[in-house]
C-alpha cells in the first residue's frame, strides 16, 4: 500500500511540474522518512537480538519529551515463535541534542 501511495505522490509531482507547479513542493520531499523511523530500526534490531524470532507487525506509540533535553521514542513490536504471538513495547531513552541513547527498556505483553 505504501508504495502504491508513494507512485501516486510521484505521479502527482510530475503532473503539477509539467503543468507549471501550483506549490514548490517536490515529490521527493513528500516521502520523507519519519522522525522516528531511525529510532524504529533500533528497536526491532535491539528485540531481534533479544529475543531471536520474527517480528510480524510494528507500531510507532508516540514520542514523550521527558525534559528539555530527553526524549523516549516508544513502539510495540509483535513477535511470533512457533508456540505462541505476544507483543512487546520497547521505549527508547536518548538525549536529542546527540541521539545518545540512554536506555532502551522491554516490557512484554500478551495484547
Amino acid at each position: 500500500m505504501f508504495s502504491a501511495i508513494r507512485n501516486g505522490i510521484l505521479i502527482l509531482g510530475l503532473l503539477f511540474g509539467a503543468c507549471g507547479s501550483v506549490n514548490s513542493m517536490t515529490a521527493s520531499a513528500a516521502i520523507q522518512p519519519p522522525e522516528y523511523a531511525k529510532w524504529g530500526r533500533i528497536a526491532m534490531q535491539v528485540t531481534i537480538e533479544r529475543y531471536h524470532l520474527p517480528i510480524v507487525d510494528y507500531l510507532h506509540v508516540g514520542r514523550r519529551q521527558l525534559s528539555p533535553g530527553i526524549a523516549e521514542e516508544k513502539f510495540k513490536l509483535w513477535l511470533r515463535s512457533n508456540t505462541r504471538e505476544f507483543g512487546v513495547f520497547v521505549t527508547i531513552r536518548f538525549e536529542t541534542s546527540s541521539d545518545r541513547i540512554l536506555a532502551i527498556e522491554f516490557e512484554e505483553t500478551s495484547r
